[in-house]
């Protein structure tokens, strides 16, 4: 279901740069809304503005390191564009805050080959290995308890433990239709 909802949000986004690139005539001085004629409600409302370094450093909200894997990247708000699996490890929607007592983040990246195969090692990870969350500059420490293959359908089946919980996934190594999940609960 993840998957369906990413999907359509980046050919949304995609029609929306396609519309804006159409719109934007070089020659003309004025200002216009480029967003005039699409049949949206209130895409008026719409502020455009050119992301800088500054805009992004903002919305890192953590870190994700994992020692054994030679992991630790930035982590960003759900809402910003660079929390993105084609850019970044990335937050998934239904994810819970880890402030809170029994929260339950899910984190997703790309394994396989390039440099944006953050997880292409992620199942060399065994039951007790660590991970350190730093979120909103505050330290998680979490653990493997376990670890499975499941069918690649934009759902991830779980059992919600009764501590901090931290679910990492990523495509399986070894079947193209499966996805690998690793379930890991906060130390105590």
């Amino acid at each position: 279901m993840l998957k369906k909802i990413f999907l359509i949000l980046t050919i949304f986004i995609f029609f929306l740069f396609l519309v804006t690139m159409l719109k934007i005539n070089k020659n003309d001085k004025e200002t216009k809304n480029i967003f005039e004629n699409l049949p949206f409600s209130n895409i008026s409302n719409l502020n455009i503005t050119n992301a800088s370094k500054k805009e992004t450093k903002k919305e890192i909200v953590g870190r994700l390191i994992i020692k054994k894997l030679n992991i630790d990247n930035n982590l960003y708000q759900i809402g910003s564009k660079e929390n993105n699996v084609d850019k970044n490890i990335t937050i998934l929607e239904n994810s819970t805050s880890p402030e809170q007592e029994d929260s339950l983040l899910f984190i997703a990246a790309h394994s396989g080959t390039g440099n944006k195969a953050y997880f292409k090692n992620l199942d060399k990870l065994e039951l007790g290995d660590e991970i350190i969350l730093i979120y909103n500059d505050k330290t998680y420490t979490y653990e493997v308890k376990n670890y499975w293959e499941e069918k690649k359908d934009g759902d991830i089946n779980f059992f919600k433990e009764d501590k901090r919980q931290l679910i990492l996934t990523t495509c399986s190594p070894t079947k193209d239709d499966m996805q690998l999940v690793i379930n890991c609960i906060e130390k105590d």
